[in-house]
């Protein structure tokens, strides 16, 4: 995080502030050495959330397709299919 003095904030402020917009980096402002202020970047939502993600992931595999392995499956389960209770 970069500090500034007030002075200096005063004198390069248009420009400090697109630096921070662009960056993203936080100022902080001192008087007198101490910090009387921070500049910060506001973080924007996205006008639309379709999309967001597109480019960050890839898909490896087909999802739709049947998996053509054998299952081993053990059915000692007593179900009551018909729901009279036997």
């Amino acid at each position: 995080m970069k500090t500034i003095k007030a002075s200096e904030f005063k004198a390069k402020c248009l420009s400090l502030m697109d630096d921070v917009a662009q960056s993203g980096e936080e100022i902080i402002v001192t008087k007198n050495g101490k910090p009387v202020s921070k500049l910060v970047p506001i973080k924007s939502k996205p006008r639309e959330v379709y999309g967001l993600h597109r480019g960050m992931w890839q898909l490896m595999d087909e999802l739709v397709e049947p998996v053509n392995d054998d299952w081993d499956v053990d059915v000692d389960v007593d179900v009551d299919v018909d729901g009279d209770g036997d």
